[in-house]
């Protein structure tokens, strides 16, 4: 069992934690917000600690922090600065900081969103303690030519990138180079923003993933991107808590070999 420092915590590794796209974007709605509690009460209870958000998903930054009010200790909180300017970027992060008790175990730079002068401001706040670990973002392949060059730079920590059997740009040059320089990396859209869930795979056609402990279609997909010893953390994002339970469970070894990551790529693209 792997374990990696972020910030100031330490997390399993491979693991699966939850995004909060959509999911939780309450705008103040009571209902939203009770069912996001519900979905961080079932996440803890799974052992999934590890919460990734963004000033760019609406109210889930503070729907997100009031769910963890009183154990926000049990959490690992990876959320973004996505801002024009440095002002704008210190505003961001003075609220996020509001919203998780002073201090964010992981920030990242959302889409490389002027990502020189946010750098610089993320690491005059790991000095003071503030945060732990600096990342950066983005989901477009024709991004990852500046991705390379901030990963390059030695002050980042880790990466969040797109990574599912539809979209395996990063195979070419940034999982490879994350692996070289020893880059923590966090997947997103392991379920290709949904695309992947609409026409799942037989029952039948899963059986020979069963002695993975695979019981649905998400799980394949979580475990074939777990299975990559480059990646580290999967955020899938849902409603439902027995998704997260769901979920939770392709967290834990057995790992795919090459064989059951090709039949779930096939499944996945046919």
């Amino acid at each position: 069992m792997d374990y990696r420092i972020l910030g100031s915590s330490q997390i399993r590794v491979p693991t699966i934690g939850m995004g909060t796209w959509r999911t939780f974007d309450t705008r103040g709605e009571q209902s939203a917000m009770k069912n996001a509690r519900m979905l961080v009460d079932t996440a803890l209870s799974q052992e999934v600690s590890f919460f990734d958000s963004s000033p760019m998903y609406g109210s889930a930054e503070q729907a997100l922090g009031e769910a963890l009010r009183g154990r926000r200790e049990q959490a690992i909180i990876a959320t973004k600065v996505w801002a024009r300017t440095r002002e704008e970027g210190q505003t961001q992060v003075k609220r996020a900081l509001n919203f998780f008790n002073g201090f964010i175990d992981v920030y990242q730079i959302h889409n490389l969103e002027n990502w020189l002068e946010h750098l610089a401001l993320l690491e005059s706040l790991q000095e003071q303690r503030r945060i732990g670990a600096i990342g950066a973002t983005h989901y477009s392949p024709s991004a990852f030519k500046e991705l390379r060059k901030i990963m390059k730079t030695g002050r980042i920590s880790l990466i969040q990138v797109p990574y599912n059997p539809l979209q395996r740009d990063v195979e070419k040059d940034i999982l490879p180079l994350a692996a070289d320089l020893g880059l923590g990396v966090i997947v997103m859209r392991p379920f290709g923003e949904g695309s992947l869930m609409r026409q799942p795979p037989s029952a039948q056609a899963l059986e020979p993933l069963a002695p993975f402990g695979v019981k649905t279609w998400g799980q394949a997909l979580l475990k074939w991107i777990l299975s990559d010893e480059r990646c580290h953390v999967a955020i899938p994002a849902t409603t439902k808590t027995q998704r997260v339970i769901e979920n939770a469970a392709a967290g834990s070894p057995p790992w795919f070999g090459p064989a059951e990551r090709d039949l779930v790529a096939r499944l996945a693209t046919s």
